[in-house]
């Protein structure tokens, strides 16, 4: 019986490196595994699925998904989405249909909350439809477990007000623990 899976982790978790060696355990089974990201995100170029430490692999637009066919989805063994905290609520909704309706698993990552410590859109309903939730794991500066992120400007100073989505990576986000959040200490202070 297939299940809707959100797997949620802080930036560097390693989330979309797990999604693309999940997608690799299906093939190297004989199975297909369909990958999809919301085509919001484009830091690594239209139609390509990147993690930060190299992997990468060709994906479609989640917004593409929403308009295949059953018989297009049935052909794969899994869907797994990447970046899902950018889904709006009717494109989860249409993931449990997936679900429910063609009995393949959905497999989603995403980040739970942004760098204001709000939920996304995509996770909020990922949160409440998902019939499993994990954490994938990272530590903070401190070594806590870093369940947040933290934007910063250009001069390394946390950034607490903006739009909700800024894409970018190191350059502008890091995480850190809930207590490093709330004191805006993104980084171990500097001996004297």
């Amino acid at each position: 019986m297939a299940q809707l899976y959100f797997r949620y982790g802080s930036m560097g978790s390693s989330k979309t490196a797990n999604a693309l060696m999940v997608a690799y355990n299906y093939e190297e089974k004989g199975q297909k595994a369909l990958l999809a990201k919301p085509a919001l995100d484009n830091r690594d170029g239209d139609g390509v699925m990147s993690s930060r430490i190299g992997l990468s692999r060709p994906c479609i637009s989640v917004e593409r998904l929403m308009k295949m066919s059953r018989e297009e989805i049935c052909a794969y063994d899994c869907v797994i989405v990447d970046e899902a905290q950018f889904c709006t609520k009717e494109q989860i909704a249409h993931l449990t249909d997936i679900v429910d309706d063609y009995d393949v698993p959905v497999i989603c990552y995403g980040l739970r909350t942004d760098f204001q410590r709000n939920l996304f859109e995509g996770s909020l309903w990922l949160l409440a439809w998902a019939d499993k939730i994990e954490e994938v794991k990272t530590v903070c500066w401190c070594g806590r477990k870093a369940n947040f992120v933290a934007r910063f400007d250009e001069n390394g100073v946390m950034v607490t007000e903006g739009s909700q989505v800024q894409l970018g990576g190191n350059d502008s986000y890091v995480s850190v623990c809930r207590k490093h959040h709330k004191l805006g200490q993104i980084h171990a202070p500097k001996a004297e």
